[in-house]
């Protein structure tokens, strides 16, 4: 399957980029294009620089060498046309914000005051048109305090596509979801990226509920950040030579990949799960 949109400038365009923090090098030489429409997951061990990567296509870290061009210019803070969903935190239950004004935030949250009818009714259409969108009618008017995961997943991803962007991150979304709602919020993403042509870089411990609907994975470890097609990338082949060590791929009988082979100083569990990234996002 290829959301790609021939033709188009690339949403995301990297040359020789690699990332810093002070004099601590995170990865390097990693050379990709992200088109319109191409929905690509972002794979790799814990603290191998996978939310890094978010934090330099947000504009909240400066790449340490290369080129960064994101919708065509260079990465900066608050741009509207990038939405982003962060990595979900335990929502108290006694919060009674109902989850269309949550929703309504991805338009407005910066903004004070009631204003203006008109600007009112426009913006009500938009979060009615993303809570649509994501399927959460049936619980946009609940306390946010009272959803399960599942559900307070898909009204974030609604706010992160409430204010039409061209570009989608997510880290880790699918983390603490039952494979049902994995499965289910993957190919919503997916479904939204090609309807939309919206680019989505999407972070994930498993690859494996992503498969169905994947154009390509980044795969980021040890330094390296490799691109393309799942079945290039996550080979044994591949990740023997990325990690110079052995390590085997293995797929069962329903095609889900296995990996095996890699020790504790990279952990990287079985199947393709390996916990939070250690290198965590704070957009503030």
């Amino acid at each position: 399957m290829n959301g790609r949109s021939d033709g188009a400038a690339p949403a995301v365009s990297a040359r020789d980029l690699a990332a810093a923090y002070r004099s601590a090098a995170v990865w390097s030489g990693a050379t990709f294009d992200v088109a319109p429409g191409d929905f690509v997951g972002v794979l790799g061990p814990n603290g191998a620089g996978k939310s890094t990567l978010l934090r330099l296509l947000l504009g909240l870290l400066r790449p340490a060498a290369g080129s960064l061009r994101v919708l065509g210019e260079p990465p900066r803070r608050g741009n509207p046309a990038i939405g982003y969903v962060p990595q979900r935190r335990p929502i108290d239950p006694d919060v009674r914000v109902a989850g269309a004004e949550f929703v309504k935030l991805g338009v407005n949250g910066h903004c004070w005051g009631i204003g203006w009818p008109g600007h009112r009714a426009g913006v009500d259409r938009r979060v009615a048109d993303a809570v649509a969108a994501v399927d959460a009618g049936a619980y946009a008017d609940k306390p946010l305090g009272t959803l399960s995961g599942g559900e307070m997943q898909r009204l974030m991803l609604a706010q992160a596509i409430v204010s039409e962007p061209r570009l989608l991150l997510l880290d880790e979304p699918l983390a603490s979801l039952d494979v049902r709602n994995q499965v289910g919020v993957a190919s919503l993403v997916a479904t939204l990226a090609r309807a939309r042509g919206i680019a989505v870089l999407l972070i994930a411990h498993d690859v494996n509920p992503l498969l169905p609907v994947l154009d390509r994975v980044m795969y980021v470890a040890r330094g390296k950040v490799t691109v393309g097609p799942p079945d290039e990338v996550i080979t044994s082949a591949h990740l023997s030579s990325l990690y110079d060590a052995h390590v085997e791929v293995l797929h069962d009988s329903r095609g889900r990949l296995f990996v095996v082979g890699l020790d504790d100083e990279i952990a990287h569990p079985h199947p393709l799960d390996q916990g939070g990234d250690t290198d965590r996002l704070d957009p503030c």
